[in-house]
């Protein structure tokens, strides 16, 4: 087989795992993508991230995460949920973690296709990446033309929005290349006009140590005083940014069953929130994306929501 029957093997078998998009670009060093991330790191805009800092050359290399890397697989993997069904009242949580740890879902799925792509062209290598290892994954879907790079620093699809999971496999096998889309953000600003902490800078610049989803998740410290009455109610995480832009509008609702909220999730109001111990959030959330906060940054969260109602 040559290589465009390899590229047309490749996106069937990804469509048939329940990917809604697949792209293919040549694996080369992001140049440009490492001037802005040098820009952005000095700028200190990674805020306590400090493993943005590490692995640098690799982030910008794919040859130095695959050695003879000839192309890279970018996939894209709905989470939609039909959001007045979710209980959007405070504290909020953003829509990514009603369901399973998109990490186990996703690498699982990667491997079954990374395999495939073994079985039926013979020896390969690659490695698959779901958030697991220092790569650009916007940029590089970007490249491969599934959607383009949007104001709110979020991959942006033409036919479906924005609420996708990112993955990629990098591989020495030579593919053949989809084309990078336009940028279909035009003068649009309502991210940017959104956003109540003023994350979203122009040129699809994000501050993310002023994101919520950065106070709420990454930041292991104190919720600094001065964004007290910004969080309108987001208590993991925050979907601002998408629930405005106007191409999320024809987002469809996943067909995922491991991405479907508990039922005990769903059910949960603030008295429940607050009343939670560490045993049941323990238990009820072993799975979930919200592991990450771990439950004295869920505590933390709760009690600045809280502080934000009383002043």
């Amino acid at each position: 087989m040559n290589s465009a029957q390899h590229t047309a093997l490749i996106k069937q078998e990804a469509s048939r795992l329940g990917f809604s998009y697949c792209g293919i670009s040549k694996a080369q060093k992001l140049d440009d993508d490492a001037k802005r991330l040098e820009e952005w790191l000095h700028r200190g805009m990674h805020g306590k991230m400090h493993y943005m800092e590490n692995h640098f050359d690799l982030r910008i290399d794919p040859a130095k995460l695959v050695h003879g890397a000839k192309s890279v697989v970018s996939l894209l993997y709905n989470y939609y949920y039909d959001a007045t069904s979710l209980n959007r009242q405070p504290p909020k949580i953003s829509m990514y973690a009603f369901g399973k740890d998109y990490h186990f879902v996703i690498r699982e799925k990667l491997y079954e296709l990374l395999h495939f792509i073994q079985e039926k062209v013979g020896e390969v290598n690659g490695r698959v990446f779901i958030d697991s290892a220092p790569v650009l994954e916007r940029s590089w879907a970007a490249k491969s033309g599934v959607g383009w790079i949007g104001k709110n620093g979020n991959l942006i699809n033409k036919e479906s929005g924005s609420y996708f999971f990112l993955a990629e496999i990098i591989l020495d096998l030579e593919l053949d290349n989809d084309s990078p889309v336009n940028d279909y953000c035009g003068t649009c600003t309502a991210c940017i006009d959104a956003c109540p902490t003023d994350a979203i800078l122009p040129d699809k610049v994000i501050d993310a140590h002023q994101c919520i989803s950065y106070f709420t998740i990454e930041l292991r410290e104190e919720i600094p005083n001065d964004v007290k009455g910004k969080f309108e109610g987001w208590m993991f995480g925050c979907d601002i940014c998408q629930d405005v832009c106007p191409w999320n509008r024809f987002s469809k609702p996943h067909s995922e069953k491991q991405f479907l909220p508990s039922a005990e999730l769903l059910s949960m109001r603030k008295n429940d929130w607050e009343e939670i111990t560490e045993d049941v959030f323990k238990k009820l959330f072993k799975d979930s994306p919200l592991k990450r906060a771990k439950f004295e940054g869920i505590k933390r969260n709760l009690k600045f929501l809280q502080s934000e109602s009383s002043d």
